[in-house]
């Protein structure tokens, strides 16, 4: 750390970067005063920001104490102070912020370069490189369609405000890594938006004036990841069986279950797991098929489960079910949350009732330690011990703003850190288990600590279609910019989740869909909302044939998984990167949003337009071999032919797991590509 002084101005350095430039005609601090209004629907937040004041802090004053540079920041005569202590701790940057309490807004402003790329902000859908835009830091609904220029989002926005934009996110964080090659993160659950629209500084706003903010450098990509996680903590090493196989997800009970389950394998398919989130009983909304949100076995609609679920395991098969943070209040856990005083209040001292879309909930309050022992308890109980081998751990993103919680925390600071404190409720199930790295949970909603305790991520709720913003290409820029804020392990629902105002999942999709879970960590499928209106993995012998192949050769990859999640275990490496974390002297690589490399040595790039039978796809400066009939390419722009059934996928000529990917080209193309 260097801190440079002259008589009106000062820089910040960090192992030779210039993250601060300040000057009194360009000062890098102010603060203001803002009033927010803020409207929850459906788990969608309306948020309204008027800016009553904002002033620049162009003076300053630095003293030094020890190791720390306190830096002094006034408006005019030495009035509206804002207090910075500036340290290194563990070879880190840190910067720490204390503010008057009249003002709640503030604003740093951190040295840019225009040719600048900048990555991470959490999941982001719809940008990987988020230099030109600004996005706020807020966990909601990702939103329907995701972009206001479409017929989707205008009707989704019109029916309950759900319609998103391209920020909206399940799993927003206030970290980024720049190609400066440092990392960014601010410790903060406030509200923020990270700015990156200016050419010459990137600008943190954040509601309050109390801030920590997190620098760190390194020489490559793989070493400030390594640093990144280091800090915010790294995933556990998924169990075997969740990646040498498919997840099929089934409904409808036991019966139906077993005869899916079974007509697949009969067809080829590596089938590891059936994932039936009605395990708990159905119920329907205008939404489409919803969920009895009372965490328990359903043995109405799963007659028989515990012992099918023995037989099941026998044959190889594990069982996954699903549980989220909320009770119904037509459900007896709502009774019993209530009566032990563990349900989040109102403003009235009341259980705070929220409407999820025609039925109600309570919140567990997770920030009562009993509580937080009761659902874990709960959960070891009623899934783990009937042997339950892994859950969906849904939502985690509504707790209203306005909340009055156990603790006294400022609800609209907690609503950010709720989904990580979701997160630890189901690990510490698994450690109190015994089932750590056994057993497993996937979330869509995060925040900073995920890192540290949820096994496993999925994107969330895509639309059953092609856009951009919220279907199959989005998936590939969520894990991505994830990746780049300290995530490693990524899926989606193969086919996408969400299935309104007309759309209905096609045959191509579903099979497009499937070709690219092959090179993510975990194939699992998704019947959506409303099963009856898309296509399934079943749907037809030709799609059963695709899918049976799909697996085949996901399972035949399972080697070079597990070597991945124990590398993203050491070293915070996702197992989905971008290209440019191996050929940093590339620059064609920076921009490449549709395209991945699945570990070190295959490049892949999805089909994800509707009807393309083409792909065009960059490689980088190496030796690579087409994976299915072992044609080799040099550095480039590529044209390949890509019939459902021969996804564009390449390996690296001197990889060491070379072997794997020519028995993988035995095995062949799907036989009508």
């Amino acid at each position: 750390m260097d801190v440079s002084i002259s008589h009106d101005s000062f820089i910040i350095r960090l192992d030779g970067r210039v993250l601060i430039n300040h000057s009194r005609k360009n000062p890098c601090a102010y603060v203001g005063k803002g009033s927010e209004t803020i409207k929850m629907q459906v788990g969608n937040f309306d948020v309204q920001d008027e800016i009553i004041e904002r002033l620049p802090l162009e003076s300053f004053e630095i003293e030094q104490e020890k190791d720390i540079c306190i830096i002094r920041l006034f408006h005019i005569d030495k009035i509206n102070a804002l207090e910075m202590k500036v340290f290194e701790e563990n070879g880190r940057l840190r910067i720490i912020t204390k503010g008057k309490d009249c003002y709640n807004r503030s604003w740093l402003r951190l040295t840019a370069c225009k040719d600048e790329y900048v990555y991470g902000g959490g999941e982001q859908f719809s940008y990987f490189n988020l230099r030109g835009r600004k996005f706020p830091i807020f966990t909601t609904e990702q939103g329907v369609g995701r972009n206001k220029k479409t017929m989707t989002t205008f009707l989704a926005d019109c029916n309950d405000g759900g319609g998103g934009d391209y920020w909206t996110t399940f799993f927003p964080q206030p970290t980024f890594i720049s190609s400066r090659k440092y990392y960014c993160h601010v410790d903060n659950g406030e509200y923020q938006i990270l700015d990156f629209r200016h050419e010459n500084y990137h600008e943190l706003h954040i509601w309050g004036t109390e801030y920590n903010i997190t620098f760190e450098t390194a020489d490559t990509y793989a070493e400030l990841l390594y640093k990144l996680t280091g800090l915010l903590g790294r995933q556990t090493v998924l169990p075997e069986w969740a990646y040498t196989g498919a997840w099929l997800g089934i409904q409808g009970g036991t019966r139906i279950c077993v005869e899916k389950a079974k007509r697949m394998r009969e067809a080829g398919a590596v089938i590891n797991a059936v994932w039936a989130q009605d395990w708990v009983g159905v119920r329907y909304t205008s939404f489409g098929k919803r969920l009895k949100w009372d965490w328990h076995w359903n043995k109405e609609l799963y007659p028989g489960l515990d012992e099918q679920i023995k037989r099941w395991k026998k044959e190889g098969i594990h069982f996954l079910a699903y549980v989220n943070p909320y009770v119904c209040v037509d459900g007896l856990q709502f009774v019993e949350a209530k009566e032990k005083d563990y349900l989040v209040r109102n403003s009235n001292g009341d259980t705070y009732i929220v409407d999820f879309g025609e039925f109600y909930c309570g919140i567990v309050d997770f920030t009562n330690p009993d509580a937080r022992e009761w659902f874990s308890d709960m959960i070891v109980r009623n899934l783990i011990d009937m042997g339950i081998d892994g859950w969906m751990a849904d939502f985690g993103e509504y707790l209203p703003v306005d909340a009055v919680l156990y603790s006294g925390e400022d609800a609209m600071i907690m609503h950010n850190k709720w989904p990580a404190l979701w997160a630890e409720v189901n690990h510490n199930a698994l450690v109190k288990s015994g089932r750590l790295g056994k057993s497993v949970f996937f979330m869509r909603a995060g925040y900073t600590g995920s890192q540290k305790y949820a096994t496993m991520i999925w994107a969330g709720d895509q639309n059953v279609d092609w856009s951009l913003d919220d279907g199959l290409a989005s998936v590939i820029t969520a894990a991505l910019s994830l990746g780049m804020s300290g995530y490693g392990i990524h899926t989606s629902d193969i086919g996408g989740y969400t299935t309104l105002y007309g759309m209905r999942r096609t045959k191509e999709l579903f099979q497009r869909w499937a070709e690219f879970g092959i090179f993510t960590p975990v194939m699992r499928t998704h019947e959506g909302n409303r099963p009856d209106d898309n296509w399934q993995f079943d749907s037809d012998e030709e799609t059963i044939s695709h899918f049976a192949w799909a697996t085949r050769i996901h399972a035949k990859l399972s080697r070079y998984i597990r070597d991945l999640l124990e590398e993203n275990a050491s070293k915070g490496m996702p197992l989905m990167r971008p290209f440019f974390i191996h050929y940093e002297n590339d620059k064609d690589t920076y921009s490449l949003q549709y395209q991945y490399l699945f570990g070190r040595d295959l490049a892949v790039a999805p089909v994800y337009n509707e009807g393309q039978t083409v792909q065009t796809l960059y490689l980088p400066e190496d030796e690579w071999v087409y994976l299915w009939d072992g044609r080799q390419f040099g550095k480039g722009w590529v044209e390949i032919d890509t019939p459902i059934g021969k996804p564009a996928v390449f390996y690296r000529k001197d990889s060491p797991y070379k072997e794997i990917f020519e028995d993988i080209r035995r095995e062949g193309i799907w036989k009508n590509a």
